[in-house]
């Protein structure tokens, strides 16, 4: 990504797809600590955290999918 689409990114498409990274990111952080020892709780419902771990890997696929489909399109122009 170049580092003009992260200082100020020109489109509405590009913001949606940035903010979605980010706080899938986050949240895959967050899931992710919920598997640690130190984190973990007999009410830990692993299979559950397992979901959304995977749910949170495909929406930062999907938002880099779409970051990279609008900087082709960008670069092409």
């Amino acid at each position: 990504i170049s580092t003009s689409l992260l200082q100020k990114p020109k489109s509405e498409l590009v913001r949606t797809s940035l903010r979605l990274l980010t706080s899938s990111a986050y949240r895959l952080q967050c899931e992710c600590k919920k598997t640690l020892p130190v984190e973990t709780c007999p009410t830990t419902d692993i299979q559950l955290v397992t979901q959304q771990v995977i749910q949170c890997a495909y929406d930062i696929a999907k938002a880099a999918k779409q970051l990279v489909t609008i900087t082709t399109k960008e670069n092409n122009n």
